[in-house]
């Protein structure tokens, strides 16, 4: 079970001989540093949504919306502690279902439209220290529009950020050709002008490769630079590129209906 593999986990890095009780329980001897650190996974679910009334709980496929990535989080290897930050009671008694803790309700000046996730963190990470003396070193936020994002994503993206020494890995996906700078059109008197001066890229191949962030589905960074930097894409940050389908990111009901379908094609 999740519960025997996490005091495992534990039990192996605490030991005089941490590397070699990694392999004894199957774990690759690598993934030592990881494992004996302190990584939340946090994902903050508010309870108000315009574009789709109550979005993070809304049925999708059969399950709350919210419900993936509670699961995806639950699969983790590295994640060794998993909550939501919400103002709902009803998505926090979901989130309990699905085996996440929600320790607290989130002021309702931290959700709304307007309100910072920067603040939102702040929050998460003063209660935890004053209520339990509990201090990640590392924080993965998972936003709960991002049902295709998976537990591999998540591992892959933390052990991105351990390896790199990076102070963020956020994820990413490329962006089609066609939506570039150089493809953008503007209207200025009813004629189309284009976007970027310069000399149009007509062939694919001759276009720079750009990406944007997919939702994102995951932001990990140490807490340690959180804490000191502006904003989380301020010093060393370094990208988790995923594909199309996996960076679906719920904000419409046609985000909503495009994630039905390739979740139809995934679990039939």
């Amino acid at each position: 079970s999740l519960c025997v593999r996490a005091y495992l986990w534990r039990w192996a890095c605490g030991s005089a001989n941490c590397r070699c009780s990694c392999a004894r329980i199957g774990l690759n001897p690598k993934t030592h540093d990881v494992l004996i650190m302190k990584i939340l996974g946090l994902i903050p679910a508010r309870g108000g949504s315009k574009s789709i009334p109550r979005k993070n709980i809304a049925l999708l496929h059969g399950k709350p919306l919210i419900a993936y990535t509670c699961e995806a989080a639950l699969k983790s290897t590295f994640l060794n502690r998993i909550m939501v930050s919400t103002d709902d009671k009803e998505i926090a008694d979901v989130a309990n279902k699905y085996g996440i803790e929600a320790p607290f309700l989130r002021p309702h000046e931290l959700a709304r439209d307007e309100s910072g996730m920067r603040e939102v963190i702040i929050h998460t990470l003063d209660f935890l220290e004053k209520s339990e003396q509990y201090v990640p070193e590392i924080i993965a936020l998972l936003q709960p529009t991002s049902p295709l994002r998976t537990a591999h994503h998540i591992d892959a993206a933390i052990a991105l950020l351990q390896k790199s020494g990076a102070d963020c890995v956020v994820s990413v996906t490329e962006v089609p050709h066609q939506f570039i700078p150089t493809s953008l059109m503007v209207l200025e008197n009813e004629r189309l002008k284009p976007y970027q001066k310069g000399p149009p890229f007509l062939r694919r191949q001759d276009k720079p490769r750009m990406y944007a962030r997919n939702g994102p589905a995951i932001l990990a960074f140490r807490r340690e630079s959180f804490l000191k930097n502006k904003n989380f894409y301020e010093g060393d940050v370094h990208p988790f590129v995923m594909g199309p389908e996996e960076s679906i990111d719920i904000d419409t009901p046609f985000d909503f209906e495009l994630a039905e379908y390739f979740l139809h094609k995934k679990i039939p």
